[in-house]
């Protein structure tokens, strides 16, 4: 016997068992009893995150260890300061307080501001007047002197301020040997007083021909049409370059002299390595990463080196940040 009402699923009056009347109920009933199972396959939105996440991980885990970790406790290491008296104190930002008020510090940023004002227009000149000039050539010699142009890069920085260093040299230097060969003597480029200039030509050798690779790459993105219908308004290339390329240029001026900025106020590898061929015209407070590395690597005062360090990159993030405000205000540094 079961429930009257048709339709619903009755009770079997002996077993007390739930009767079914009907199949579909039947499924209803067995969903409702049995707990859902876990998909056994993934959705392709899903597959296509973790391959993703796969991809990017080894990375991720390299730039973590070997940039975020060391960074984290360099930053650890800056709210310290270790004297002999009182041992390692915990000082907040005592040690930045004491960096933006230390004469050596001040004076390498100042240094490295002033040889950012000399140099980056200097490089950003040449290698704009170098792509443009590429640009125009359409035979073999565009290739070559592409590649001739793009390999100060390619050499390392340390091999390069060598290079440098022996050709400065005014003892066995080239230089120095073909002025003695008129009688005179040649400039000396590691002295205090041009040992500005000879970075400025070490930096900009190594540096105009990755930036000419940027700007003859953004060359090569303008529509030719337009060059054309400079032509049939009787434009020479002269105009053509001021009133058209270089206009069109100026997003990628923009990096390069975001790029030159942030590389220049960090300068370090090239004085580092000719301080010891300049003879007493590049200190170690020359910069102030130079600086930096002195207190923490020949002083071992890690905790003012680390606050040094940062302080610089606060520098460096606040000048950036006022180029980049201004240039965007104004819609463009050209304009």
């Amino acid at each position: 016997m079961t429930d009257a009402r048709a339709g619903w699923p009755g009770r079997d009056l002996r077993t007390g068992q739930p009767h079914l009347s009907r199949s579909g109920d039947l499924m209803d009933a067995e969903a409702t009893a049995s707990p859902a199972r876990p998909k056994r396959f993934r959705s392709p939105t899903a597959r296509q995150n973790i391959t993703g996440w796969l991809f990017v991980g080894p990375f991720g885990l390299v730039f973590l260890a070997m940039l975020v970790l060391p960074l984290g406790y360099a930053l650890y290491l800056s709210t310290f300061r270790k004297t002999l008296i009182g041992g390692t104190q915990f000082v907040w930002f005592g040690n930045y307080t004491k960096a933006f008020d230390d004469p050596s510090f001040v004076s390498g940023v100042w240094f490295v501001i002033k040889f950012s004002l000399v140099l980056i227009p200097f490089q950003m000149a040449i290698s704009l007047a170098v792509a443009l000039m590429i640009d125009v050539l359409v035979n073999r010699l565009a290739r070559f002197s592409r590649l001739m142009i793009f390999m100060p890069y390619a050499i390392p920085a340390v091999i390069g301020a060598l290079m440098w260093g022996f050709l400065y040299s005014k003892n066995f230097g080239p230089i120095a040997d073909v002025f003695g060969a008129f009688g005179a003597t040649g400039p000396d480029f590691l002295s205090s007083d041009l040992i500005f200039w000879g970075l400025v030509n070490v930096v900009t050798w190594q540096w105009v021909g990755y930036y000419m690779i940027i700007l003859y790459a953004a060359l090569q993105g303008i529509d030719p049409e337009l060059y054309e219908a400079a032509r049939i308004d009787g434009a020479s290339q002269w105009q053509i370059a001021l009133r058209i390329k270089i206009p069109l240029l100026s997003r990628a001026l923009v990096l390069i002299l975001v790029f030159a900025l942030i590389g220049t106020l960090q300068f370090f590898n090239e004085p580092k390595i000719l301080q010891q061929l300049a003879a007493g015209a590049i200190p170690d407070d020359f910069t102030p990463n130079m600086y930096a590395y002195q207190q923490a690597f020949s002083l071992a005062n890690y905790n003012y080196g680390s606050a040094i360090s940062f302080a610089l990159g606060a520098v460096v993030f606040v000048c950036v940040y006022v180029f980049l405000f201004a240039t965007r205000k104004r819609g463009s540094f050209l304009s």
